[in-house]
């Protein structure tokens, strides 16, 4: 059976869009070692990212001022949802599809002898299986390289009455973990996942290489020690490493596989259910504007890099002081160009000027 869309890889980025190609009446198939697998990481996004479509009940807290700890305690006046993963990836229903346990051995582009009988792409797996399809998309995430910069953390789940913050952290540079002066520094993350239990995190937002989880448990245990908060060991654990950058913005390429990640961040999850529609529709997702911003966020990461790590603090204080919809079009615009550049160059202007040729260097020498 020759299907209209064949999807490799299962994550929130293939399930969306397979999801959303059964919604449009398209015959799909989707290929993923384990198809049916849990996912285990917590997903969150802002809430004006996401499209209408996206279920209501896979959102297990809303946050209407999220806070940044910097220099000081920053109030950020947008709106910041936490998934419910198990209702996320249980409301991107693949009911009707062909669901084919197995590992992609090549991807064989139309036009290319891939021995199925006609011009049609297919895909050959590790088993020796031939799989034809009308269109192939490639959403199996980007593989670690030590070139690679990525993202770490280690988090724990507690319950709700023996964490006593009531805030929101979306980051919480606060210097109590135990890390050394010039040790690269990590912040603490905590958000709710529903009435009862919030999920309190160490993370290193990008490194090359990233921490260790193991030195980042050891952080989030000293933090939350000087908080109040003894860790028992019995806690239900959330590990979390992936590269922020990678990927190849080209056609046939989807979720963090098609360069979809926010390098300067690691969100890329609402992007990609943003843009399932949009891709199934023939249309591509890299307009002249996202190529631009997508070069402009690469030169923010290799100035998240070159920064000293007690610097951090003071780059998001200034970040957090921009206007809300400078913030937007840095964090979420991915094809806003002009909103980008005035983002980013706002927030040049008003780092001290060490900062500045710090990064001025970072972003005008080699990538």
């Amino acid at each position: 059976m020759t299907s209209d869309l064949l999807v490799c890889g299962s994550g929130p980025a293939g399930r969306a869009l397979a999801h959303r190609a059964l919604a449009k009446g398209l015959s799909v198939t989707v290929i993923d070692p384990q198809p049916q697998r849990r996912w285990p990481a917590t997903y969150a996004a802002w809430a004006d990212e996401l499209p209408d479509w996206t279920a209501a009940h896979t959102i297990a807290a809303a946050i209407d001022r999220p806070v940044a700890w910097t220099t000081r305690r920053v109030e950020i006046d947008r709106r910041y949802v936490v998934f419910d993963t198990t209702a996320l990836q249980d409301s991107l229903d693949l009911t009707g599809a062909r669901l084919i346990p197995g590992r992609v051995a090549e991807i064989v582009r139309a036009g290319r002898s891939g021995g199925n009988g006609n011009d049609l792409p297919s895909v050959r797996l590790e088993s020796g299986q031939v799989l034809p399809a009308g269109r192939i998309i490639d959403a199996r995430g980007v593989a670690r390289a030590p070139a690679r910069a990525e993202q770490t953390a280690f988090g724990v789940v507690v319950a709700r009455d023996r964490w006593p913050d009531d805030d929101t952290l979306f980051m919480d540079w606060r210097d109590d973990n135990g890390a050394a002066p010039g040790e690269p520094r990590s912040f603490l993350y905590t958000v709710p996942l529903g009435p009862d239990t919030v999920l309190l995190e160490e993370t290193c937002l990008a490194g090359r290489p990233a921490l260790e989880p193991k030195d980042l448990r050891e952080r989030l245990t000293r933090r939350l020690r000087a908080r109040g908060l003894e860790l028992t060991g019995a806690e239900p654990v959330e590990r979390v490493r992936f590269p922020v950058q990678g990927g190849r913005p080209r056609p046939g390429m989807f979720g963090a596989a098609g360069a979809f990640t926010h390098p300067a961040t690691g969100y890329s999850v609402a992007t990609a259910l943003r843009t399932a529609d949009q891709v199934l529709l023939g249309e591509s997702p890299w307009t002249p504007g996202a190529r631009g911003v997508r070069v402009l966020r690469l030169a923010g990461l290799r100035a998240l890099l070159a920064l000293e790590p007690a610097d951090l603090p003071v780059f998001f204080d200034r970040f957090f002081e921009l206007p809300i919809p400078l913030q937007r079009a840095y964090l979420s615009g991915r094809d806003d160009l002009p909103g980008t550049v005035h983002a980013m160059s706002a927030l040049f202007a008003a780092l001290p000027w060490r900062l500045r040729a710090r990064l001025a260097r970072s972003v005008t020498g080699p990538g």
